[in-house]
């Protein structure tokens, strides 16, 4: 028999735990590991076959559910393991797959037993040794956070289960319906814990801890704005420069990966930044070290949009006093047919390829930036139209010249700043954002 009975298993003591056997831990936060007492369990097989899911399936159903009394429906179990896939005989298909995985945790090391049980068309796990499970201690803690009546008591739960997690639940099946339920459902219980175990910790000035628990929520989630919290740290504790550095980093991996802009949040973290860097006496030549570049650069000048947009601003100024030619250009990827290059991956490569062209195909004195990942601004200052045309037939030749087809993808606007400053223009800047009519 592939299913045992849980009243018949009961009836001969299977369910009875032995308490002198080594535990059986399981991980699933950010990775999936299984350690029985000190030997980790592998598999032979792919970790991403069909057992080692149902594996998964009823470990954080049997475990998770009511306490550990929990369990999955057949209907249930079938569709979380097999999906949309067109099988002729899905009940016969779950029964191989219970009889290989039960064979595979033999073979990894586990003892003889009758770990997957059924009941009345609803699955179990059960295990003779006990079975802990990352999941399960991660919202234990934060349930008893949110019960615990000193605030000490439940940051101090909060912080154990901020630190337990590791990352997404089962990253590599982060496909499944039901996995992307459940991440979502922890996400939020993480996130939510975390800023406020961030906010008592800036009240404890406790910056150390936040530096330390920041880091790790950046790496796991790093477009949710974790920096922005680091950078209040930073700030706590006078590293001005340290801060500077990390919000110069996130704007740029912001408008380079995703096209956008900064929350408000930051933007406003950097005007306080420079306003406090301000107050801070330095020797003359600590400044002039800080504002040197770090080493000599051929080719123009990359800047993130926001010194971009202050370059601008800092041009269209100097021309209304000594009347010198600016202009503003943008190089625009599209599809071939003048629309906007959906294909994430070509676009990839090929906005490599133009910051690379850009870059060698200006002077030093010229600056450009990103925009999105389709399009590039670049400032031209002392220049007329016809030099504008070069300038675009020069990058034009660099971005073509190791791929000959792509000119159809690249297109190009150019106005004066003075033209773009003109209400009425197609080009230009509103409430610092860049628009293109």
């Amino acid at each position: 028999l592939l299913f045992y009975d849980k009243n018949e298993e009961e009836m001969r003591g299977g369910n009875h735990m032995d308490n002198q056997l080594p535990e059986l831990k399981v991980n699933m936060l950010g990775r999936f590991s299984i350690t029985y007492g000190d030997q980790p369990i592998t598999f032979k097989r792919n970790s991403a076959t069909k057992a080692v899911k149902l594996l998964q399936i009823l470990l954080h159903s049997s475990l998770t559910e009511n306490q550990g009394n929990g369990g999955i429906s057949r209907a249930q179990l079938l569709d979380d393991l097999f999906g949309r896939e067109e099988l002729a005989n899905v009940g016969n298909n779950l029964r191989v797959t219970v009889f290989r995985l039960r064979k595979m945790l033999i073979e990894a090391g586990l003892p003889e037993y009758d770990y997957i049980v059924k009941e009345k068309g609803v699955f179990y796990w059960r295990s003779p040794m006990k079975t802990d499970l990352d999941v399960v201690r991660f919202v234990e803690l934060i349930r008893e956070g949110e019960q615990a009546e000193e605030k000490a008591k439940k940051m101090e739960l909060w912080e154990q289960a901020c630190r337990l997690y590791k990352g997404e639940l089962l990253p590599m099946q982060s496909g499944e319906d039901w996995v992307i339920m459940n991440s979502v459902h922890y996400k939020e219980k993480y996130s939510k814990a975390l800023r406020s175990l961030c906010e008592y910790k800036k009240e404890q000035q406790e910056y150390d801890t936040i530096l330390e628990l920041t880091d790790t929520a950046m790496e796991i989630y790093p477009f949710d704005e974790w920096q922005s919290v680091k950078i209040d740290a930073l700030m706590g504790m006078n590293r001005y420069k340290e801060a500077y550095q990390l919000y110069d980093a996130t704007s740029r991996m912001f408008f380079e990966e995703l096209g956008i802009t900064p929350s408000e949040r930051m933007m406003n973290q950097f005007q306080e930044m420079s306003e406090r860097m301000g107050r801070t006496y330095h020797a003359a030549g600590e400044i002039k070290e800080d504002l040197k570049e770090p080493e000599y650069e051929d080719g123009a000048f990359y800047c993130s949009l926001p010194s971009f947009r202050d370059n601008y601003r800092l041009v269209r100024r100097l021309i209304e006093r000594n009347g010198q030619s600016a202009f503003l250009m943008v190089c625009s990827l599209t599809d071939g047919n003048g629309h906007p290059m959906e294909n994430r991956e070509k676009l990839d490569v090929m906005s490599m390829e133009l910051h690379r062209a850009v870059k060698g195909s200006l002077r030093r004195g010229d600056s450009f930036s990103k925009y999105s990942p389709s399009q590039f601004l670049i400032l031209l200052v002392g220049v007329n139209q016809e030099n504008c045309d070069m300038i675009f037939r020069r990058i034009a030749g660099r971005f073509t010249d190791r791929h000959g087809s792509w000119n159809r993808y690249l297109e190009y606007y150019v106005s004066s700043i003075a033209e773009v400053e003109n209400p009425n223009a197609r080009l230009s800047f509103q409430k610092n954002e860049f628009h293109w009519k």
